[in-house]
């Protein structure tokens, strides 16, 4: 099974990473696959040019096995769009079962992405939470999806199934970060060293 992140990464952080960790651990993916988008359909334009972030995961994901950076939405023109997405990759991985893993946030807004009736159809979701949450049944019942509460359920066929799985919720956002640098404050301990040294340099130029 291969994992797939999506986003702005504006910048990549801790709150991306430490999750995407556990996940890959805990389901038993083979892979994490991040996938930096373009233009995204619902949010400002990021803050730092393609180039740049692009810079920042590369070094944030670098030295982690099992995470693999996917450039296919920065080689799309136009909006970067999950359904075309994840078209792309049931194309490149047949024989592999594709999971989208998102946050809570995400997942309750999904009936305000792009053809979301077809993400489910595409690939299963795995939904990171805080311990001991639940999930409305009501929103569940909702979706073309079956809800499965262990990771082996996904194995079982190619799509179509949600699985919530606890991660440690680290409340560290991008939007906080770009906030505390334009204010002169240290974004230190919120992202890789490493990643926050070229940020800096980037800030500065």
């Amino acid at each position: 099974m291969i994992g797939v992140l999506g986003g702005t990464f504006d910048p990549v952080h801790f709150g991306h990473l430490r999750p995407a960790l556990e996940v890959m651990q805990a389901v038993g993916l083979e892979q994490v696959r991040f996938l930096p988008n373009r233009i995204p359909p619902h949010r400002e334009t990021p803050w730092l040019n393609v180039e740049n972030r692009l810079e920042l995961l590369k070094t944030a994901i670098d030295d982690q096995p099992g995470f693999e950076l996917d450039q296919r939405e920065l080689q799309r023109e136009g909006h970067s769009y999950m359904v075309d997405t994840l078209e792309s990759l049931r194309a490149d991985f047949p024989s592999h079962s594709v999971c989208l893993v998102l946050g809570m946030d995400a997942f309750l807004g999904l009936k305000q992405w792009h053809q979301w009736q077809r993400v489910p159809e595409l690939c299963h979701l795995i939904v990171t939470t805080r311990p001991g949450f639940e999930m409305p049944g009501d929103f569940i019942q909702q979706l073309p999806a079956t809800l499965v509460t262990k990771a082996s359920g996904l194995s079982e066929v190619a799509a179509g199934r949600i699985l919530l799985q606890s991660v440690t919720q680290l409340d560290i956002s991008a939007s906080h970060i770009r906030a505390m640098l334009a204010q002169g404050q240290s974004v230190r301990y919120l992202l890789p060293d490493e990643v926050n040294n070229k940020l800096m340099k980037m800030v500065k130029n």
